[in-house]
């Protein structure tokens, strides 16, 4: 089979990316011809086919000149994509599509270019965007399901796109804009769910049950060399950003006896505000942003791994990674979290927001035996192995691919 993957950025951005590559190595490991679309980016490695990439859109500067205008019109249709597609797909002919991200920035208009060449496609949900202007549903810190019922102008009122009136204003006109045309729900075979929370979400908000289908991310556990012993610290790994739990988190450990310990790894706009109110704490260590062998280390010789979320996470790779080292995690009982740590068995779930479960939590993890870390790491580990091996997620995925080539035929 030949298949072109689609997504915003090709570098490695952030976790949509990482399950971009991640896709595209299995395929092509199982026999596959794989080919990716992206918009070009200063930070991209060497690949044969960029050249047929539409350059990148920057958005950091929109005004009301001529030109600004014509940047907000690529963020809703990109005929640049569009056309790049287009010659890509003469020269690299595809049986079946699979996007990723793709709004505001490739846009919608590939998958007109698709349903012109007859390609079936499927797309992978990351977050919220197409019921969602601002993608998170969340406004100040807390839920927010204002946009139910096709209400995108909602976005406007409270400012909800980095509270700008401007860009709040685009993305809700964006939303309408592929609302009317019916971009996702006619050109689209498939929606591809990495969680079961988040495709019931989709289903309250109006959308077809049919057409989302439920592959959980995947983990190559062989690349995580696990440490089941009961480490020094417990581990924050993530943005430093209100929905992420981190306030919380911070206030909770700051009430834990002596001699706990607290590893912040990341950064985001709630750093300097952080480090500069936790300088004096002994026990809050701030790392800032690291990867590689680094961050092998630091999950492995942690005690636990802290994941809370006060917004409605889709299915994140933290969990993945953490239990594939033989970690136990401490989770926000939301959104997918909940679908991958179960408490006392591979972890241990808290109400979001609730500082003094948290700290309980915490509390009751850090008084657990060698023995008790370990059987949890194992289980996490085990849990990982069974329900989320890349070899289950390629005979989910083609399950999938199946059926939408088969729509084709129809």
């Amino acid at each position: 089979m030949r298949v072109i993957v689609l997504n915003n950025y090709f570098y490695l951005r952030g976790g949509s990316e990482r399950v971009f590559h991640d896709e595209m190595a299995i395929l092509e490991k199982k026999g596959h011809k794989v080919a990716a679309f992206c918009r070009a980016h200063p930070s991209d490695p060497e690949y044969p086919l960029s050249k047929f990439f539409p350059n990148d859109i920057q958005t950091q500067k929109l005004s009301n000149s001529l030109k600004g205008l014509k940047t907000v019109f690529n963020l809703f249709y990109s005929n640049e994509a569009k056309g790049g597609l287009s010659r890509l797909l003469d020269t690299w002919p595809a049986d079946l599509a699979h996007a990723h991200n793709i709004y505001g920035r490739l846009t919608t208009s590939i998958l007109d270019e698709l349903a012109r060449r007859n390609i079936p496609a499927v797309l992978t949900l990351h977050d919220y965007k197409l019921i969602c202007p601002s993608y998170k549903l969340e406004y100040r810190g807390a839920i927010c399901e204002e946009c139910r019922g096709v209400k995108f102008h909602n976005a406007i009122k409270n400012r909800c796109h980095k509270g700008s009136l401007l860009a709040s204003g685009i993305y809700s006109a964006e939303s309408y804009f592929n609302h009317f045309r019916k971009s996702y729900t006619s050109k689209l075979t498939k929606l591809i769910s990495p969680s079961k929370f988040l495709r019931n979400k989709f289903i309250e908000f109006g959308w077809e049950p049919s057409h989302i289908e439920v592959v959980p991310n995947f983990l190559d556990a062989k690349l995580c060399h696990p440490r089941f012993t009961k480490g020094d610290y417990f581990l924050y790994l993530g943005r430093l950003s209100a929905e992420k739990g981190i306030p919380t988190l911070l206030k909770a450990f700051s009430g834990l006896p002596e001699g706990a310990r607290l590893v912040v790894a990341g950064t985001g706009p709630l750093e300097g505000e952080l480090r500069s109110r936790y300088q004096n704490s002994r026990a809050i260590t701030f790392i800032g942003y690291i990867s590689g062998e680094k961050l092998k280390l630091t999950i492995q010789d942690a005690l636990a791994v802290v994941i809370p979320s006060e917004w409605y996470e889709n299915a994140p790779m933290s969990v993945l990674e953490a239990m594939a080292y033989g970690k136990p995690v401490i989770g926000a009982d939301i959104g997918g979290i909940p679908e991958m740590v179960k408490e006392e068995e591979t972890g241990f779930l808290f109400d979001p927001g609730n500082v003094q479960e948290l700290q309980k939590k915490l509390a009751r993890v850090a008084a657990l035996s060698e023995r008790e870390i370990r059987d949890i790491g194992h289980a996490a580990r085990a849990f990982v192995e069974k329900n989320h091996s890349a070899e289950l997620h390629y005979e989910r995925l083609m399950a999938v691919y199946k059926m939408a080539l088969t729509s084709r035929s129809n």
